[in-house]
């Protein structure tokens, strides 16, 4: 397999147009043709990681963090990023980044984090806006159930848990065909009308390709008009962090407990105890502060996320308990997620779960 068989079975579960504008995702070192020898699967690539690589003879380090993020102007490993990029290079060993990509996954870090703590009836906590497209094109009657059921079959009509959703106007098209032009109705020269319905579909920005390749492939015009249209709807399905419910309510100290035990947390930062059980459960794995108002508005008792500042913790505001359990804790089983599915989609090849530690922060 090459490292395009591999990344296309990783976008699978995580499309990279689900990551943030921000962020740095995808193939970031190396040739895409590239055969593959083995995977190691890693939450952060450093250089202690590409030597393990080298050792195991993986030559793709899958990441959830992206090695590079910001633009480099020199490369002379003159710093940690650097060294990596140039022993990668040199070695001949590519890397993938997942990143945000797989936090807005509803099978990424934050779905994760519900199983091991036992989390359930989950929902997305800040549903993705941008996913969602309309297709919008016009077809003679006759084929319009043609073009539906291919476009249906592409991936297009979906919304929420319905599908081959779809509204249909009809009215009447007027074209004339040019001499270089071979017509499927109508005359070289002459002005035609037909009856024509405007089909209107939905569909998630990922399959933009090949629902076009269902509509040109099937679409009966020579020419084929037809508008995308991004819309502002927000996918349900899709987006930072989650909601969901524990089986039992439990006791605010116990419940820290539990997720000290589960996460391996060294220590809990947390806001004030409110004095009562805790039974709805947000969370969202890494930076998570920026969601402590969804997570109030949601109605948690807890949110459970990292990297909160001091002032931030004034938000919780006697509604919730925020809990910083540390940016690590948070994500660390992402790289056990990622190895289960790989493995799962390609059961006979090398993947690899990295036992090098990457957590830069200690504790005294």
């Amino acid at each position: 397999m090459t490292v395009n068989d591999i990344t296309k079975i990783l976008e699978e579960l995580s499309p990279l147009s689900y990551a943030e504008d921000f962020d740095n995702v995808g193939l970031l070192v190396g040739d895409s043709n590239q055969q593959v020898n083995g995977i190691l699967v890693t939450l952060d690539t450093l250089e202690n990681v590409v030597d393990e690589a080298i050792s195991k003879g993986c030559n793709l380090i899958v990441s959830f963090h992206p090695i590079l993020f910001k633009g480099l102007k020199k490369i002379t490993g003159k710093n940690y990023v650097e060294r990596v990029i140039v022993k990668a290079i040199t070695n001949n060993i590519a890397i993938y980044s997942m990143h945000t990509a797989l936090d807005n996954s509803n099978l990424g870090v934050n779905a994760k984090i519900c199983s091991v703590l036992g989390i359930t009836n989950t929902k997305v906590l800040i549903p993705k806006k941008g996913l969602i497209k309309k297709l919008v094109t016009y077809v003679p009657k006759p084929s319009i159930n043609s073009l539906k059921d291919a476009l249906f079959e592409a991936g297009a009509g979906t919304i929420g848990n319905y599908s081959n959703c779809s509204f249909s106007t009809e009215g009447t098209g007027t074209f004339k065909a040019g001499e270089n032009a071979n017509p499927v109705i109508g005359k070289i020269g002459e002005t035609h009308s037909e009856d024509e319905i405007q089909l209107n579909l939905t569909f998630h920005s990922q399959d933009e390709s090949k629902i076009l390749g269902a509509l040109f492939k099937n679409h009966p015009y020579e020419e084929v008009a037809y508008e995308i249209i991004a819309l502002e709807n927000s996918n349900q399905n899709i987006g930072m962090g989650m909601i969901g419910e524990l089986e039992h309510s439990i006791d605010e100290k116990e419940f820290l407990t539990h997720i000290k035990t589960k996460m391996y947390a060294k220590g809990i930062r947390h806001s004030s105890f409110l004095e009562k059980k805790i039974t709805k459960v947000a969370v969202l794995g890494g930076s998570g502060a920026f969601a402590i108002g969804a997570a109030k508005a949601a109605g948690a008792d807890i949110f459970i996320t990292a990297d909160v500042k001091y002032h931030q913790f004034y938000e919780a505001e006697n509604e919730l308990i925020i809990a910083d359990i540390g940016h690590f804790e948070t994500e660390q089983f992402t790289k056990n997620l990622l190895v289960d599915f790989l493995t799962k989609k390609i059961p006979n090849f090398a993947v690899t779960l990295s036992e090098s530690i990457t957590n830069p922060i200690k504790y005294f």
